[in-house]
């Protein structure tokens, strides 16, 4: 937030009489939105596009500084506190008591994503090697040496500053203090001055050697899977995968196929031909002879490439319609389970026969949600513990799996959700599949899934300053004691949600720290100890607390928690609980805080304005909405329990750009032009719009588009038998090229293979794209301009 002032002066939206519909709308403070019903829509707060990019320094003159908004481009400068990249606060200055945190409706908690990407222009983090000591720790609370750690008499005694023990400094770590009281080398040594280190680790942080990299294909062969393309689409996305796996001698990889039995192929180099190798009992899974299931890449890769390849045909005809999925992870599991690994299980029909077996729990869904049966949620959850007493023992032996579903019906998202999100993995959906759009998305999904920064059998804990504890963690992981997770994989698009409450009080101006340690191993076996801090001031002052409230991270907590209540209430009740979450808070601004006193004002903190507007959309999301697919909901659930930060807000509030336009911008002009707001006026008759959510970009043709703009971009001129799930060529002319580097650009953006669909007007399609554009009043939903007088209502009961 640019300029943000330190006090907050009114900022009004409607000044003057409280009746006046037209409000001017000054955005440097706190908004005033006018009600008696009539609120101009033009001056109400809106996102901005920052286009220009910021640098951060992370700490400026000893004091934290407040992160640029996640969605903005920004380059980190490590000074003291992590990228808020890697861990994002929901409040900037932590409250002094637990009493000023309920009074402020507001969450605490952080978003930590240990893998995220850097801006390429940032400084690496650095690796410290402490050699046979290992690195330095508090020897009460167990913290890694940070740079708020204090050194006190002539360096000979280090103060923790989480839990304030004094510790003896090592003798080789000993080091003069300056006359600021620092050490003097404390600028060259990255664990004293930055925010984010890697540590060595030695002998004692291991249990075993660490893992090998171990990648095991699982491929549906059952006749769904061949008929529709998803076992050639697999194939020929694994085998163009290969050359993408880690290179080295560690490397290990496996494959097996399945439908009512388990294939096997031992991929020996001494025969000419791989083996297939049968289990027909699904019951009790074993595994044949495991010597030779799973080989280093290197001793196998041809026989491998000439497997995949036959695969399809070897099973053209095959008539077995059941699929043994509980039954083949299992087995895939056995063959793993000395190692751990990556499994990859490529799936596309509902699991039918052998252990795990689901039933098709949607023809119950559609009667009961339409007789509006309070036990509807119910249908949301796992059928039984099955598959989650096998994640657990998947997890144990470091075994993270995640699931393609490449599936044109029902397949219980929520039942085989369960594996991945306990053991690191998650959910790709590719529903309903097509063999003619869906394998490039497919073979980008997997690349990307083998090449981003990642981690394997890896621990996770996170400390904070006395005064504070942690409540809960919540994400794609397996919790055995209550102070860690465990992480069979840990990867780049992952994030983690740790919630706190107080157990005592800060002082005024003290710093409150936070320490997230993540142990892991490196893809080429390394074992290795990411740390990463972040100091906090705290206040007592409840208008410090939302001069400094993060928007993304707190609405990011709220999506969190409501995917978190889907599967055990009902969705109005997920829906009201949203909604009183986002009144509470502006209720307790409007009372506590804000400077205008006229109650017919609607005021909103300047740092939180668009809670409102990005509530809205949460209640009007795939989540959230009445109508839809039990399974598209589901695939909701399991994607926002690991999202990060800066794709939380896309994913329920989208983006929306027209294409039909961009010939007229200039080569100098941001690659993505701004967003249009998502309401049916920026909508011409004339036009093509691009509407995505960092999952889906959906493609809205317009009546009136001009057949030659349409030739140009798709390579048709009528919309007359267009598939509805496109391929996106580019063709020989300017329009073609534009519109394909702004679909790169998103997708390199939202690390995201875009999966695009064509919407026509008159056309469901075309209602589910109208659906998106959240500003728009819609069957059993507010408009926007509605939504606010609702909740300035609310606030306005809730203080008389």
């Amino acid at each position: 937030m640019p300029g943000m002032p330190g006090a907050m002066p009114p900022n009004a939206l409607g000044q003057g009489m409280p009746s006046t519909p037209t409000m001017p709308y000054s955005p440097h403070a706190e908004a005033q939105v006018s009600t008696p019903s009539k609120i101009d829509p033009n001056q109400i707060p809106r996102p901005i596009t920052e286009t220009s990019v910021v640098i951060f320094e992370t700490r400026q003159a000893g004091q934290a500084a407040v992160p640029p908004a996640a969605s903005s481009e920004f380059i980190v400068k490590d000074t003291g506190n992590c990228s808020p990249r890697l861990m994002r606060c929901t409040m900037n200055q932590i409250p002094c008591t637990g009493d000023l945190l309920t009074t402020s409706g507001m969450p605490l908690a952080i978003m930590v994503q240990p893998f995220a990407l850097p801006h390429p222009s940032e400084e690496a983090i650095q690796l410290v090697d402490f050699g046979e000591m290992g690195p330095i720790r508090c020897s009460r609370c167990k913290a890694y040496i940070n740079p708020f750690m204090r050194f006190v008499d002539q360096g000979k005694i280090f103060i923790c500053n989480l839990c304030g023990f004094s510790n003896d400094t090592p003798r080789e770590y000993l080091c003069n203090l300056g006359p600021d009281g620092r050490r003097r080398d404390a600028d060259d040594r990255p664990e004293l001055c930055r925010g984010t280190v890697e540590f060595i680790a030695t002998k004692e942080f291991l249990v075993r050697e660490p893992m090998p990299a171990v990648y095991f294909f699982l491929v549906d062969v059952s006749m769904n899977a061949i008929q529709t393309g998803a076992t050639a689409a697999a194939c020929s996305a694994i085998s163009q995968s290969l050359s993408d796996l880690p290179e080295g001698p560690r490397t290990m990889v496996g494959i097996a196929t399945f439908d009512s039995t388990i294939h096997f192929y031992s991929l020996k180099r001494a025969q000419q031909q791989p083996l297939m190798l049968i289990v027909p009992d699904i019951q009790d899974v074993y595994t044949p002879l495991q010597m030779d299931l799973i080989l280093p890449v290197s001793e196998c890769r041809d026989s491998l490439e000439q497997l995949l390849e036959s695969i399809p045909s070897m099973f053209e005809n095959n008539r077995v319609a059941d699929s043994a999925f509980g039954a083949a992870m299992k087995a895939g599991f056995l063959a793993m389970k000395p190692t751990g690994g990556k499994l990859l299980v490529f799936q596309s029909v509902l699991p039918s026969v052998g252990t795990g077996s689901l039933s098709a729990r949607e023809t119950e869904g559609r009667s009961n949600i339409s007789s509006g049966d309070k036990e509807a949620h119910k249908l949301l959850q796992p059928v039984d513990k099955t598959l989650k007493t096998m994640a657990l023992e998947f997890a144990e032996y470091q075994v993270c799996v995640d699931v393609f579903l490449t599936t044109q019906s029902y397949t219980d998202v929520a039942s085989i959700s369960v594996v991945p999100s306990t053991t690191g993995g998650r959910v790709y959906y590719y529903f309903p599949f097509s063999a003619l759009s869906d394998p490039a998305k497919l073979f980008n999904d997997l690349r990307w899934n083998i090449t981003r920064p990642q981690g394997l059998e890896a621990v996770m804990r996170v400390r904070c300053s006395q005064g504070l504890q942690v409540q809960d963690y919540s994400g794609n992981f397996c919790k055995r004691v209550p102070t860690d997770i465990d992480l069979p994989a840990i990867d780049s698009d992952k994030t983690i949600m740790v919630s706190f409450k107080h157990d005592d009080k800060f002082q005024e101006n003290s710093e409150c720290g936070f320490q997230c340690a993540l142990l892991y191993t490196t893809v080429y076996g390394q074992r290795r100890i990411r740390v990463i801090n972040i100091s906090l001031p705290c206040t007592s002052m409840l208008s410090n607390l939302f001069r400094c409230a993060d928007l993304e991270a707190q609405f990011t907590y709220v999506v969190k928690q409501a995917a978190n209540g889907i599967p055990s209430s009902s969705l109005s009740q997920v829906r009201d609980q949203v909604t009183s979450t986002c009144i509470n808070i502006l209720q307790s601004y409007r009372q506590y805080c804000a400077s205008v006193s006229s109650s017919g004002q609607l005021i909103l903190p300047e740092a939180l304005k668009l809670l409102p507007l990005y509530t809205l959309a949460l209640t009007k999301s795939i989540g959230l909405r009445n109508d839809g697919r039990l399974d598209d909901r589901s695939y909701w659930v399991s994607i926002v329990s690991s999202v990060s930060v800066s794709l939380a807000v896309p994913l329920v509030f989208p983006r929306m750009i027209a294409l039909h336009d961009l010939t007229s911008r200039d080569d100098e002009d941001p690659l993505i032009p701004n967003p249009l707001t998502l309401n049916s006026e920026n909508i011409q008759d004339n036009g093509i719009y691009l509407l995505e959510n960092g999952e889906d970009g959906f493609i809205h043709v317009r009546n009136a588009v001009n057949p030659a703009t349409l030739e140009q971009i798709f390579g048709f001129s009528s919309l007359a038998g267009a598939p509805n799930l496109l391929v996106l060529e580019q063709f020989d002319n300017v329009l073609s090229r534009k519109v394909n580097e702004v679909v790169n650009e998103i997708r390199r953006q939202r690390c995201s293979y875009l999966r695009l669909r064509l919407c026509q007007k008159g056309d469901p399609s075309g209602d589910f794209f109208r659906s998106l554009l959240v500003e728009d009043k819609a069957p059993g939903g507010l408009s926007y301009v509605e939504f606010l007088v609702h909740v300035h209502r609310q606030i306005q009961s809730k203080m008389t």
